[in-house]
């Protein structure tokens, strides 16, 4: 009957050590959810303010129908991908679209002038901005859950919860680069 306390309490120790690490898997899983969630309000912000932008570009440069057209393809696409690494290729063409657009600007010292573009710009460089913020904050979130499920004895729980790996946020190659706003 001595015997049985103390094993009692490691077993309750152990149980709570368990209960307390998988705890934390599920933290950083709702972590790294919540940062793809704050990714993905401000991929659409910019996805919006592209319409506003082909509007405004369109008033000045007509002749450039299959750069519009293109951008909008890249936009509906980019707005259907919902998993992050097909997002990531998804925005690498909006991306490379948007920034085509913005230098028809440069042909058009009328456009470059207008209020209406400038204050787009601003918007467009703000946007752009937050999203490059959020895309580091939800990678720091992706390694440090990635971490966890790789490491001992995470690793243990993290296979009986059915925990699985998340996916960077990693843009394709030199298409990924922000579209380049203020001329």
């Amino acid at each position: 009957m001595d015997l049985l306390w103390p094993i009692a309490i490691a077993g309750g120790a152990v149980l709570a050590l368990a209960i307390g690490r998988y705890n934390r898997l599920v933290y950083l899983r709702q972590l790294t959810r919540n940062a793809w969630s704050d990714i993905s309000v401000h991929l659409n912000r910019r996805a919006e303010l592209v319409p506003n932008i082909v509007e405004t570009v369109k008033a000045y440069a007509r002749h450039e129908q299959g750069t519009f057209e293109a951008l909008a393809a890249a936009r509906s696409k980019a707005l259907s991908a919902t998993e992050p690494r097909a997002r990531a290729q998804a925005e690498s063409a909006l991306a490379s679209g948007l920034e085509r657009t913005l230098l028809l600007a440069e042909s058009y010292p009328e456009l470059k002038a207008s209020t209406n573009y400038l204050r787009l710009q601003e918007e467009l460089t703000a946007t752009e901005d937050a999203i490059a913020n959020a895309r580091k904050y939800y990678n720091a979130c992706v390694r440090d859950y990635n971490t966890a499920l790789e490491t001992f004895p995470d690793s243990l729980l993290a296979s009986l919860g059915g925990f699985r790996p998340a996916s960077f946020f990693e843009p394709d190659s030199d298409v990924s680069q922000a579209p380049r706003v203020g001329g």
